[in-house]
C-alpha cells in the first residue's frame, strides 16, 4: 500500500472529530479497522491518492454529496419485521388508547419511526395499527420514517426483503401484506404508500426543526451510537418534536432517565416508555 494511502492515527482523530460534528456518531478506536476500510473504499473511489486530498474534498465540497455517500457507507442497518414487538402491543392498547383522549379529531395522528432502517419498522407499525387496533377506522394516522442514510431510504421506499428479514412475520399476514419475487418479498403497495420516507440527520438542529408535531416517536437502537452530549442534545430535539402528552420508545437497552430529564417514565403493562407532559409547551 502506498504510503500516501495510509491513515495515520493523526488522520483517524481528524475525521472522527470531523464525523462526531456532522453526525453525533462517535466511533471508537475498536472501530479503526471499519472506519480505514470504509475511507480506503472511498479514496479510491474517488481517485484520491492521499488522506487529506481526500478529506479536504470531504470537508468543502459544496454540494456535499461525497459526504452524504461516506455517512450512508458508515451507518449499519441491520433488522428484521417485529422486533421488540412488545411495544408494538403498548402502541396498541395504551399509548394510542391515552392519546385519543385529548387529541383534536381533525388532526391525525402522527407517528414518527426514525431511523427508518430499511423500512421494516414502520412498515411493521402501519401491519400492525391494521391488524390490531379497531380505532383505526375512526382516527387518520400517518406514519413517517427517517433516515441519515439516503441509500437505505431508497431501499425502504421499494419495500424489498429476504427471508431473513420476515422470519418472524406470522403466515397469515405474510401471504395479506407481501408477494413473493424470487428469492424477496415485497410489501404490499397500500403499504408502501402509507408511510413517507424523508431523510433526517437528528445531531442537526435544522434538519429536526422540520420534523415536529408527533404524537409518538420510535427512535430504537439509536442514542447507543452517540457519546452523553449528542443523546443530550437529540433527546432534547425529540421533546420538541412531540406533541405534548406525546411519547417515545427507545430500545430495551437504552433509557431516557439517565439522558434527560425533560421525560417522564411511564410504566405500561406493556413496555416502559417516556412521555412529553401535557402541559409542556
Amino acid at each position: 500500500m502506498p504510503k500516501s494511502t495510509i491513515i495515520s492515527d493523526e488522520d483517524f482523530q481528524k475525521f472522527r472529530e470531523f464525523f462526531y460534528r456532522k453526525t453525533g456518531m462517535l466511533f471508537e478506536d475498536s472501530k479503526r479497522y471499519f472506519v480505514d476500510k470504509r475511507l480506503l473504499e472511498r479514496m479510491t473511489a474517488t481517485g484520491c491518492e492521499s488522506f487529506r486530498t481526500y478529506f479536504t474534498m470531504l470537508r468543502f465540497q459544496a454540494s456535499g454529496a461525497e459526504l452524504q455517500t461516506l455517512i450512508n457507507a458508515m451507518t449499519v442497518n441491520e433488522t428484521y419485521f417485529f422486533r421488540e414487538e412488545y411495544q408494538f402491543r403498548c402502541l396498541v392498547d395504551s399509548i394510542l388508547k391515552e392519546i385519543i383522549t385529548h387529541h383534536p379529531a381533525s388532526r391525525p395522528i402522527r407517528i414518527w419511526s426514525v431511523p427508518s432502517s430499511s423500512g421494516e419498522e414502520p412498515y411493521g407499525i402501519a401491519m400492525y395499527l391494521l391488524e390490531h387496533w379497531p380505532q383505526l377506522e375512526h382516527w387518520d394516522v400517518e406514519i413517517i420514517s427517517s433516515d441519515i442514510d439516503t441509500r437505505i431510504l431508497e431501499q425502504a421506499r421499494a419495500g424489498l426483503y429476504a427471508s431473513r428479514a420476515i422470519q418472524h412475520v406470522p403466515a397469515p399476514l405474510l401471504k395479506k401484506y407481501f408477494r413473493r419475487m424470487g428469492a424477496q418479498y415485497q410489501i404490499s403497495q397500500t403499504l408502501r404508500e402509507a408511510v413517507e420516507f424523508t431523510r433526517v440527520n437528528v445531531h442537526d438542529t435544522a434538519d429536526m426543526r422540520s420534523h415536529r408535531h408527533f404524537d409518538v416517536i420510535f427512535c430504537r437502537n439509536l442514542l447507543i451510537y452517540f457519546d452523553d452530549l449528542s443523546r443530550k442534545k437529540t433527546a432534547e430535539s425529540f421533546f420538541d418534536a412531540l406533541n405534548p402528552g406525546g411519547f417515545i420508545c427507545l430500545g430495551h437497552s437504552e433509557s431516557m432517565s439517565r439522558i434527560s430529564p425533560l421525560f417522564q417514565i411511564r410504566r405500561f403493562p406493556e413496555a416502559i416508555v417516556y412521555q412529553k407532559p401535557l402541559e409542556a409547551r
